[in-house]
């Protein structure tokens, strides 16, 4: 009678997990992050440096606070705006520009509306595509995991202003 208890626990077990893994969405998102450092209207911006960031070749120690435009497409000024980049990312490389990235993709257009996605990771800035760890979301990615992936779309070496193809991967 033990027996067969516990190998109705174990199928109840199984058929929980398999619904689970069943109901799970995937989605794959593309958009346009927009690093504006120059202008009268930054939306990147410094907030904390060490002593040693200046002399440093990697900018080590720099702490900066984004609000950067989420586009649809590349252009900042005539694609749909998306959403926003809303965190820091930190100079976290001693000899080469590695940025520590902790950012929350938030929704504001489009059948996302309203929700987000949090990205946290190594950003080696000059390597053609840098990967970065999706750790959670809110409302349609709640309970997110899954990666995204960034590829430098244009870089002004006078400004410093960037443009970066962020593909994301999402299970949810």
């Amino acid at each position: 009678m033990a027996t067969a208890a516990l190998f109705f626990v174990l199928l109840a077990l199984v058929t929980m997990k398999s619904q689970t893994a069943s109901s799970q969405k995937e989605t794959h998102l593309k958009v346009y992050w927009h690093d504006v450092v120059s202008g009268p209207d930054p939306t990147s911006v410094p907030v904390a440096h060490a002593a040693t960031t200046n002399t440093s070749k990697a900018a080590f120690g720099l702490v900066i606070v984004i609000d950067d435009p989420l586009t649809e497409g590349p252009s900042l000024n005539s694609s749909r705006l998306m959403g926003r980049a809303q965190g820091t990312y930190i100079a976290a490389g001693k000899d080469q520009m590695a940025l520590l990235m902790l950012m929350n993709f938030v929704f504001t257009a489009g059948k996302y509306n309203g929700s987000s996605v949090a990205i946290m990771g190594r950003n080696a800035v000059f390597t053609e595509v840098r990967e970065m760890a999706v750790v959670g979301g809110t409302r349609v990615f709640r309970w997110a995991r899954g990666y995204a992936q960034a590829r430098t779309h244009t870089l002004d070496l006078k400004t410093n202003d960037a443009t970066v193809e962020y593909n994301i991967f999402i299970r949810h």
